[in-house]
């Protein structure tokens, strides 16, 4: 496997670039430097190296047989489990991604191994009391194109409303210059808010589609305006779908779907 840079301007750290390349992440980049699976025009990489815009970098075949081999699990998190590390006695999703659990209809050939949890990430959050979509990953690529610093990737959320005591039809109560700021015109932490898609799904659910993930984002844009986000549902990232997956239970990412 080879890669040539193209023109940037200066040099970069063999790992950034490599990840920048799409080859692997930064992580994986310093494993397969330190095996000695990487060379830069032609010698073995070290740790740390500078490389210039033109340098030609090359990967052993070994490191791209161990990508295969990696996973990208889909998991439809429920109410009470927290995306990453346990904290405040409550269990991280992962805990979820067992035999047991594998959706009946994952239509993936693949099957389950405990060897499959190891270097298993979020690639993303998704709050302890919000259930949907959550994609956990071994491959360092699948995680930088989800949440890298460049990343515009799309989610979309169904979230049910209130508005004060107006718990249905609160779309005829909330008015439509209030709906205008939700999707551009707000700020959290002092930062203005991408703009993003909000619609109305029914008269007390709205739809979001967003491309960043400030923490709480949803919850605390709809407060900003007057109303209280009482359900939330992550059912898209990018091109990949919750479906029917049901909560509480994971399949694979198949071979043909991209996010």
């Amino acid at each position: 496997m080879q890669e040539d840079a193209s023109t940037p301007a200066s040099t970069s750290r063999l790992n950034k670039r490599m990840a920048e390349l799409g080859l692997c992440s930064r992580r994986e980049a310093d494993e397969w430097i330190a095996r000695g699976w990487v060379r830069v025009n032609g010698e073995p990489a070290i740790m740390g190296l500078q490389v210039a815009p033109g340098a030609r970098i090359e990967v052993d075949p070994q490191a791209r047989e161990r990508q295969q081999h990696q996973v990208t699990i889909l998991l439809n998190k429920p109410i009470g489990y927290v995306s990453g590390q346990a904290e405040d006695g409550h269990q991280p999703a992962v805990v979820l991604v067992q035999q047991r659990s594998h959706w009946s209809g994952d239509a993936s050939r693949l099957r389950f191994s405990p060897q499959q949890l190891r270097g298993l990430a979020p690639a993303g959050r998704l709050d302890i009391d919000s259930t949907g979509l959550l994609v956990l990953t071994q491959d360092g690529r699948i995680a930088r194109q989800l949440i890298g610093e460049d990343s515009s990737m799309e989610k979309e959320y169904l979230v049910r409303v209130n508005y004060g005591s107006v718990a249905t039809s609160v779309q005829e109560s909330f008015p439509a210059a209030q709906l205008a700021r939700l999707r551009h015109g707000l700020q959290l932490d002092g930062q203005a808010l991408k703009p993003a898609k909000v619609e109305w799904q029914n008269p007390e659910q709205l739809r979001f589609v967003l491309t960043e993930g400030k923490k709480r984002q949803i919850r605390r844009m709809c407060e900003l305006v007057g109303l209280k986000a009482v359900g939330l549902k992550r059912i898209r990232i990018g091109a990949v779908l919750l479906g029917q997956l049901p909560v509480g239970q994971w399949r694979y990412l198949a071979d043909h779907e991209r996010f």
